[in-house]
């Protein structure tokens, strides 16, 4: 069966599952599309406040599909090169979504999986969950971001560990250092992610995004640069409503209701 992504609707926050359970929910480049679709298309419907990305069954998802891959050898080049520019077109419309993206992650998370899973805001993964970034396992070097994230969240001599020997790592070995937000019972990572982002979906949005802009650019600017960024989102979201909403709430001691 062709890998596929879904989508559906849970209160404020849509869901996005990769479906492609025979192949243990392998990507290729019709999630890529899709994702990139419905992430456009969630960036504007003021009902959507949050994303969890998931996988189908009991994986997240296992990579890249190998047999595509290996038959891409008898291609030129630029069969793979488009390959991969589709799935870091997804990267970086993750990167840039105004609003947060969970991961929920069941099973194994490997590969191009594990880069996915590294791109979204918070992650929420099964207590027996399974990651490798085993590119080198089968000859390969990563994709999708992995260097960029790894490089910006744990130290280099780390990344080269994994990276360079394919390890398998645990959930608890995420949690440890801070790559994983909450790790849960198996069978209870989507339950929890949604739990995770109702909480979420009843702050600011505008706020929200703002965190997300402010933390995304943080690494690459100056302190004046970032001092600056931060006056300037300060000041519109003072003026946005949710300002005076959240303001005249905590001094009513009551609980905002942002629209």
């Amino acid at each position: 069966m062709t890998e596929q992504l879904k989508s559906s609707s849970h209160g404020s926050t849509m869901v996005l599952t990769i479906s492609n359970p025979g192949a243990r929910n392998a990507l290729g480049p019709g999630v890529y599309a899709a994702g990139i679709e419905a992430l456009n298309v969630a960036a504007d419907q003021r009902d959507v406040k949050s994303v969890v990305i998931t996988g189908e069954g009991e994986h997240f998802s296992a990579g890249g599909n190998l047999q595509r891959l290996l038959g891409n050898r008898s291609k030129p080049p630029e069969v793979q090169s488009a390959s991969i520019d589709s799935f870091h077109a997804w990267m970086e419309c993750l990167e840039t979504f105004p609003k947060p993206v969970i991961a929920a992650v069941e099973g194994a998370a490997a590969g191009a999986g594990f880069s996915l899973v590294l791109a979204c805001d918070l992650v929420v993964a099964a207590r027996d969950s399974v990651f490798a970034l085993a590119y080198s396992n089968v000859g390969l070097s990563p994709d999708g971001g992995a260097t960029w994230q790894l490089a910006r969240k744990v130290p280099r001599n780390l990344a080269n560990q994994w990276l360079m020997l394919g390890e398998r790592l645990s959930a608890d070995t995420l949690l440890q250092h801070g790559l994983i937000n909450q790790i849960c019972d198996p069978g209870q990572a989507l339950h929890q992610a949604l739990a995770l982002a109702e909480r979420l979906n009843d702050r600011a949005g505008n706020v929200l995004s703002s965190i997300k802009e402010l933390l995304g650019q943080a690494h690459d600017n100056t302190q004046v640069a970032q001092l600056d960024a931060e006056r300037d989102h300060f000041v519109r979201n003072l003026h946005h409503p949710n300002g005076g909403i959240g303001i005249q709430a905590f001094l009513d001691k009551t609980k905002p209701r942002y629209p």
